[in-house]
């Protein structure tokens, strides 16, 4: 496994690789088992496995966890070698980062949801992946459906600026008790990490309700999940239902859509989704 910081190093050992095609798993580090879930699909697919850890202050608020956020790179490098991965990409932040650019990719998508809430978060993601997109230049990437706003805007980048490569989702991988992975989970105190899976539990009992006949009356049935998880000990940032071909609240109530929701549990702040189809 080739592992290099620096734009130079990665063009070289792109250029003297002999493996397959080439597939992308854009991370920021601090690596668990949903992203084996995205190099293990990679791999089975018969692609040559590059993965990129970089924690992106452009993607952090002033008031974030950015200098907190965890940062195990023996650890993730150890995995990445027992997964069969070819090559990571671990840049410093001036490899990445043009000081007081203001060159960024927006799509109107990315102010709504976590993006109200995290004015300029998706902004930074895009132009970030954007260039791990220009220097890898991959067959495809790969992302997991936690995110599904972030994965939505990239997929959507991608085929508005007619990137070269395609993107591959892969299912959200849970606990046992159905908490989503995610890096930030380690954050939590053994009494939230304990409470934790009610988040999930909610959602999938709002589904298991199911949804108003009319999209006037959707806002209501937002509010009663948003009452349900306040209940439990969380504070919600936002329950939404969305057209999956859109991501905006649908116009009828029929079709693929998804379940988005944002809650802090403590000083942790956890997001999910689930599928619903009406």
């Amino acid at each position: 496994m080739i592992q290099t910081g620096d734009r130079n190093s990665l063009g070289e050992a792109l250029e003297e690789r002999t493996g397959g095609p080439l597939a992308l798993v854009p991370t920021m580090g601090a690596l668990h088992a949903g992203h084996v879930a995205l190099i293990r699909h990679a791999r089975e697919r018969g692609y040559d496995v590059a993965v990129s850890i970089f924690v992106n202050p452009m993607q952090f608020g002033p008031d974030e966890d950015l200098d907190r956020y965890p940062r195990p790179l023996s650890e993730d490098l150890d995995l990445c070698r027992s997964e069969g991965v070819s090559l990571v990409f671990t840049p410093p932040v001036s490899e990445m980062v043009v000081p007081a650019s203001r060159i960024r990719i927006t799509h109107p998508v990315g102010s709504l949801y976590c993006g109200a809430h995290r004015p300029g978060h998706f902004e930074g993601v895009l132009t970030i992946v954007s260039k791990l997109f220009h220097l890898f230049g991959p067959e495809i990437a790969v992302f997991g459906q936690k995110d599904r706003q972030q994965l939505f805007l990239i997929e959507r980048m991608v085929r508005e600026l007619d990137f070269p490569l395609g993107i591959e989702p892969v299912p959200t991988v849970r606990e046992p008790d159905g908490l989503a992975r995610s890096s930030r989970n380690r954050y939590l105190s053994v009494e939230e990490r304990a409470l934790a899976p009610l988040f999930h539990a909610h959602l999938v009992a709002a589904r298991n309700r199911g949804l108003p006949a009319h999209p006037e009356d959707l806002s209501r049935w937002e509010g009663v999940l948003f009452a349900d998880l306040v209940r439990s000990g969380f504070r919600p940032d936002y329950v939404a239902l969305v057209s999956e071909e859109t991501f905006l609240p649908p116009v009828q109530m029929s079709g693929p859509m998804i379940l988005l929701a944002a809650v802090w549990l403590g000083k942790t702040r956890l997001i999910d989704n689930i599928e619903l189809t009406a």
